[in-house]
Formats: C-alpha cells, sequence, structure tokens
C-alpha cells in the first residue's frame, strides 16, 4: 500500500500526486517536494489516501517533509524579489521596444530560477533581454511564453458576473468553448457579453450546455406544426428549463403549451409555399425579352423611307 497526496503549486493550479510516506497532512498544509525544476514549496488539496501499489502511478515522487516557518520565510522573500524581478524587466522591455507583455515572475523555492511569464502575438527575440537580467540577479532565466487564458488565470479578477473568475478560483484545466454552446442556450451573439477578461468565449458557457441539449431533445424545433391539446400551428418560440413551447395558430394568435404533452406524432414539418415556375422564353411577353422584337425592327417604316430620301 502507498500513501498518496494531491498537491497543487498554484491556487487553483494543476494537482500532482505524491508519495506521503509516513507523514500526517491535512488539507491546507505546505510541503517541500522535489520536482523537475527543483525543490518547490506546495498546498495539500487532497490528504493521503491508500492505493494498491499496481495502481500507484509511475515514477511518483515523495514529499521531503513539512514546511517549516523558515521555509515560509524563504517564501516571504521571494516574493520580494519577485516584484523587484518583475519591475526591472517591464522596464527593460520597455526600453527595447520589445512586443511582449509580462504578466509574471517567479522564483523557484531555492532560489536557483527565475520564470518570467510573458504573452505575445509570435515569437520574440528575447536573448538580449535574458542576458540583462542574468546580469543583475545572477540567477537562471526561464522566459516560458503564454496564453491569454494562463494569463487571465495568473492576473485574476472579476468577471461579467461579479464573482470571482473561475480560472483563477477553482477551474484547474481549461475545456473547449464554441459558439454553438451560446446559440443552444438562447444567448445574444454579443462578443462583450459572452466573452471573458481573456477575450475568448467565457468559460460557464460550457457549464451547462449538457443539460440544456437534453432538455432539448423533448421539445419540438422552432418551424414545426403541432397538434396539441385543441391547438393547432407553428412553434414559434421555446422555454427550454420551463420545458413549455409558443404556438401561433392560424389565426395569428400565440399559445404556451407544455412541452410534455405533445407527441411525436402530432409533429410535423412546416407546409411550404409553392415556388412561382420560371417562366419560359416563348412565353414571354412581346418586347420584354429576346422574344419579343428589337428596337430597330419596330421603328416605322416610313420613318425610315424619310431619312434614305434625304440623304
Amino acid at each position: 500500500m502507498v500513501n498518496i497526496v494531491k498537491v497543487q503549486f498554484q491556487p487553483a493550479g494543476k494537482l500532482y500526486d505524491f508519495n506521503a510516506g509516513e507523514l500526517a497532512l491535512k488539507q491546507g498544509d505546505k510541503v517541500i517536494v522535489e520536482t523537475e525544476r527543483g525543490k518547490s514549496i506546495a498546498t495539500v488539496v487532497i490528504a493521503p489516501r491508500e492505493y494498491d501499489d499496481a495502481h500507484a502511478p509511475e515514477g511518483l515522487k515523495g514529499i521531503i517533509r513539512k514546511a517549516q516557518p523558515e521555509d515560509l520565510d524563504a517564501l516571504g522573500r521571494n516574493a520580494i524579489r519577485e516584484r523587484e524581478a518583475y519591475t526591472f524587466c517591464l522596464n527593460k522591455i520597455k526600453e527595447r521596444g520589445m512586443d511582449m507583455k509580462l504578466v509574471r515572475v517567479e522564483y523557484l523555492y531555492d532560489g536557483s530560477k527565475a520564470i518570467f511569464y510573458f504573452t505575445a502575438d509570435g515569437r520574440v527575440d528575447f536573448r538580449e533581454l535574458v542576458k540583462d537580467l542574468a546580469h543583475t540577479f545572477h540567477t537562471r532565466i526561464e522566459m516560458r511564453q503564454i496564453g491569454v487564458r494562463d494569463e487571465a488565470k495568473m492576473v485574476g479578477g472579476l468577471g461579467i458576473c461579479g464573482r470571482e473568475l473561475c480560472c483563477s478560483s477553482f477551474l484547474r484545466e481549461f475545456e473547449p468553448v464554441s459558439v454553438k454552446m451560446a446559440k443552444e442556450q438562447n444567448l445574444a451573439l454579443n462578443p462583450t457579453k459572452i466573452s471573458g477578461q481573456c477575450g475568448r468565449l467565457l468559460c460557464c458557457l460550457d457549464y451547462e450546455f449538457e443539460t440544456y441539449c437534453s432538455l432539448r431533445k423533448c421539445l419540438p424545433k422552432c418551424g414545426k406544426r403541432v397538434s396539441c391539446e385543441g391547438v393547432e400551428g407553428e412553434v414559434v418560440k421555446l422555454n427550454v428549463l420551463q420545458g413549455t413551447v409558443t404556438v401561433r395558430t392560424d389565426d395569428n394568435r400565440e399559445v404556451q403549451v407544455q412541452g410534455e404533452s405533445i407527441k411525436p406524432e402530432n409533429v410535423t414539418d412546416r407546409v411550404k409555399k409553392p415556388t412561382r415556375e420560371a417562366e419560359k422564353p416563348g412565353d414571354q411577353k412581346e418586347g420584354g425579352g429576346n422574344g419579343g422584337k428589337n428596337r430597330r425592327d419596330r421603328r416605322p417604316e416610313g420613318k425610315d423611307k424619310d431619312k434614305k430620301e434625304r440623304r
């Protein structure tokens, strides 16, 4: 048996598995772990649970120890160094006129590396910038380009709903979001209303998408003709949450009907209006097209004779 604990390195960050060993850990504890980048401080999210050795992940690393007061002091010193490095790097970017946006600076626990997160539209040549940073801070420098959604996750803020951004509070992984989700929920396709702080579609569009899809399956589509409860007409509006449809009758009245009372056999396609057949060339009126006479042919013969005589 092995005790596996789940930890995170950033708020609402990805969860990682570590071997807790015999340590008694609980949610919220700070621990020192060994990663590919070196030693780091992590926060326990899920307390240790026992798993069979066969179900343990491959290459599982163990937790070194619980964080001590001096470790937390080192974390505070790193936060001060991160602010200084951020200000220095931001000034250098402005001096060089580089087309990039600095988002955040992160120091590893032991101070062996400083990671500079930035966004840019394309590739950026930051070799000279790295030289300035390494010469000033005397540590390894890593420049890491991130996307706009990752930027919003790091910076945080409030959404249009008035709550803290989902990505910076509890959403650990980004799911693909499409305009189809907004259409399925009858939302106005206004970019300012369905876009988040990052400029992409709101992550919350995905939360109720499956529910709307399942509820909509029980309702006839707009444009269908239905017959139910003595009402017959065309469906013009759906209320997915209430499970009702609005039917416009032939005498131009609008009646609200419960969708569950409409049976599939009482749903038909809308009757299409007959289209006007294209007129044949031979049926065209005289003078209206190729079937009529040319303008030259319609001239009176007397006028043509007068012109010849004058010549």
